[in-house]
């Protein structure tokens, strides 16, 4: 006899309600280019709750860097890009960690996290601009929320097909390949656009904070430089540096002229 789809969720290990995301990029394009404005999309009450939480978790296990001169430049470069990210109800916090991957990352409400790693990649505070003002990017379109729901579904449609053969020897492998399909087919893929996405409308705000947006491509040059993976692209959450190089050359006019 076959089980009842719950026992088979909580059996497997399968949810339908995912606990939050780290963003590490389908609604509306988040850049107007008729008219320069950002789509600013505010995540849900319940959701900067949650990446408020998760950042506090977050700076209680991670070590956090004690580097003056590594802080300085982090909170320098941040505190100008912040009035020109007009997110209502954010609150805004940055934080150094004493990690030597090469890596940032934000969670909704605004909080924005960089490796120490990243630093020896980004030299100049312009490099550095444009990784903070990418994962304020994220947290301004409310990536979080668009993974979050997109996952809620991958999760369901793969518990679905496991439950289907639920009474058959393969019904839970068959269950687990077709979430890691739809993993594949549209976890990832949407992952991808969201980085370019954010990879866009972080070179608006840099512009609008004084920055050279071109420095976000000659951070890329070098991060593809630093970082030779073996991965396909399309099975990565992030674009391949060449990638977004071209991307974001097709768009420098559009963000140099949102220079103020």
């Amino acid at each position: 006899m076959k089980k009842g789809l719950g026992k088979i969720l909580k059996t497997r290990g399968i949810t339908l309600f995912l606990p939050i995301v780290v963003i590490s990029c389908a609604a509306p394009a988040a850049y107007n280019a008729g008219t320069g404005q950002v789509a600013i999309r505010p995540a849900s009450a319940d959701l900067q709750r949650e990446g408020a939480a998760a950042f506090k978790q977050y700076k209680l296990k991670t070590p956090i860097s004690r580097d003056a001169a590594a802080r300085a430049r982090v909170f320098r470069v941040a505190n100008k890009l912040r009035p020109v990210v007009n997110l209502p109800g954010a609150q805004w916090e940055f934080e150094v960690f004493n990690d030597p991957s090469a890596n940032a990352f934000a969670l909704p409400g605004g909080k924005v996290g960089v490796n120490t790693g990243l630093l020896k990649i980004a030299t100049t505070d312009g490099q550095l601009a444009a990784v903070v003002a990418h994962e304020m990017a994220h947290v301004t379109s409310n990536h979080a929320q668009s993974r979050v729901r997109r996952s809620q579904t991958i999760a369901f449609g793969g518990a679905i097909v496991g439950a289907m053969f639920g009474g058959t020897e393969n019904g839970e492998e068959l269950g687990e390949l077709a979430q890691t399909g739809g993993n594949i087919a549209f976890g990832l893929t949407f992952s991808r656009t969201q980085e370019l996405e954010a990879d866009q409308i972080g070179t608006v705000f840099m512009a609008r904070a004084g920055y050279d947006p071109g420095d976000a491509i000659t951070l890329w040059q070098r991060m593809g430089a630093s970082q030779q993976s073996s991965t396909p692209e399309f099975l990565s959450t992030h674009p391949v540096s060449a990638t977004r190089i071209q991307k974001l050359r097709e768009f420098l006019p559009t963000a140099r002229a949102q220079a103020r």
